[in-house]
């Protein structure tokens, strides 16, 4: 495996530095370095259910994700009930429609967006998983007993189509994040000394087996636009690290990221055209979230701006279109736990980047779901973030929310005194080099 160093960002200037105590009120920003030592104001108020929001607003909870890791567990991923089909052109969640449950379908790439409800004669039960295909059907995982069964459902005139596909016999298994191809659809079934990657949807004759990974597998990240190379968190002699699987080359691994010698290493999101990923390791000492480039020499980074005691941070979307200057993609943030004047804890959306090097709080849109995803737009400036969210009034919402500018660059030293040279960049390595030697550091 490669060991890559990792550098903890601290706060520097004569502001103090940020305490990662989680003590942040609504509408501030964390900082980790600011010339002026201030933080900007995400703002108060109240939202009106436009489309267009401006980050002031409140948020009491409703229509939170329904899945909640466990205290104490890095490995427990928090699973918003919404999925976004890697495109963007789709999302499925299991909608409560009076006591039942049923699968429902979202379209996000018309003028507005809408849902579409898939009843069929039998409600689901409230743990089954739904996940949007970019052609418009919306696969489902049952389960009975140890048996996992996977469907299509499509709309068909006033009801619902289905496709049945077959089922896989194992004790575990759940949905891997849609693929960036858009019609296949994967499981992964970790096991007690070995994990299994399945084709559900999109194979020839029903699931089909298309990796078997030794040591026990969670996580999922796709690393290429293509559906071929999936990182999985691989936990193996008792240390978690990410590895690459090449599903077109009998599921051949590589190991991906190794912080620290003796450290738990995770991917959680990667951005396959600027190589930026976001992971989540103990090595600075306790568990942190940082961030580095597929492919460069330079370690990875544990911004402070990104710490917080006391309150669950989950990234969830990575600007895309930052190909030549992935420092200054932002990432979205899910911030839980945030105490306000009262006392009580709440859901607030972050946006932080490295460039920024500050996290920004904005508060979320009346019921939103917990996830979200960035506007194609033509440059950055021109990106919004757009936020799912379901009322009483609005049963399909989509938010659209600026992000606030970046601060400018801090000043440059006098011209009177010559600045020290800059060393020479290394020259990066590419995506799939990257994937496929397991070579990952931060910049």
């Amino acid at each position: 495996m490669t060991t890559t160093a990792c550098a903890t960002e601290e706060a520097t200037g004569d502001a103090p530095p940020a305490t990662g105590t989680g003590d942040v009120r609504p509408g501030t920003a964390m900082e980790d370095a600011s010339p002026d030592g201030t933080g900007a104001s995400g703002g108060t108020g109240t939202f009106d259910g436009t489309e267009t929001f401006d980050g002031t607003g409140t948020f009491d909870g409703t229509g939170a994700p329904d899945e909640t890791s466990a205290p104490g567990r890095p490995d427990a991923v928090r699973r918003p009930g919404f999925t976004i089909a890697a495109d963007g052109s789709y999302a499925a969640r299991l909608a409560p429609y009076g006591d039942v449950w049923c699968p429902e379908r979202w379209s996000l790439d018309g003028p507005e967006a809408y849902a579409v409800p898939l009843p069929l004669d039998q409600p689901e039960e409230p743990g089954t998983e739904v996940l949007p295909l970019a052609d418009g059907r919306v696969l489902v995982h049952r389960v009975s007993a140890n048996r996992h069964m996977f469907s299509l459902l499509y709309p068909t005139g006033p009801g619902t189509g289905q496709l049945s596909l077959g089922a896989v016999e194992t004790a575990e298994l759940s949905l891997l994040p849609p693929s960036p191809s858009g019609s296949p659809a994967y499981a992964l079934a970790p096991g007690e000394h070995s994990s299994s990657v399945w084709l559900v949807a999109g194979g020839a004759f029903g699931p089909e087996l298309v990796a078997q990974v030794p040591g026990r597998c969670s996580g999922g990240v796709w690393l290429d636009r293509t559906g071929r190379m999936l990182a999985l968190d691989r936990e193996l002699d008792g240390r978690t690290r990410t590895v690459a699987v090449d599903l077109e080359r009998g599921g051949e691994v590589s190991p991906l990221l190794q912080i620290g010698d003796d450290s738990d290493d995770r991917l959680l999101l990667a951005d396959p055209g600027s190589g930026f990923v976001v992971v989540r390791s103990d090595a600075p000492g306790h568990d942190r979230l940082g961030w580095g480039q597929l492919g460069s020499t330079l370690p990875i980074r544990f911004p402070e701006a990104l710490c917080l005691e006391d309150c669950a941070v989950t990234p969830f979307a990575i600007q895309p279109g930052q190909v030549l200057s992935p420092e200054t993609c932002e990432v979205a943030l899910r911030i839980e736990g945030i105490g306000d004047d009262d006392g009580a804890g709440g859901t607030w959306l972050g946006v932080w980047s490295p460039q920024r090097r500050r996290t920004q709080l904005l508060a979320a849109p009346y019921g939103w779901l917990g996830t979200g995803l960035w506007s194609p737009g033509r440059g950055p400036e021109e990106q919004e973030l757009l936020l799912p969210y379901v009322t009483e009034d609005t049963p399909c919402g989509l938010a659209r929310m600026p992000v606030p500018p970046q601060e400018p660059p801090l000043p440059q030293p006098s011209a009177l005194i010559p600045a020290p040279p800059k060393p020479e960049a290394p020259r990066p390595v590419s995506l799939q080099q990257a994937q496929l030697t397991g070579r990952l550091a931060g910049g």
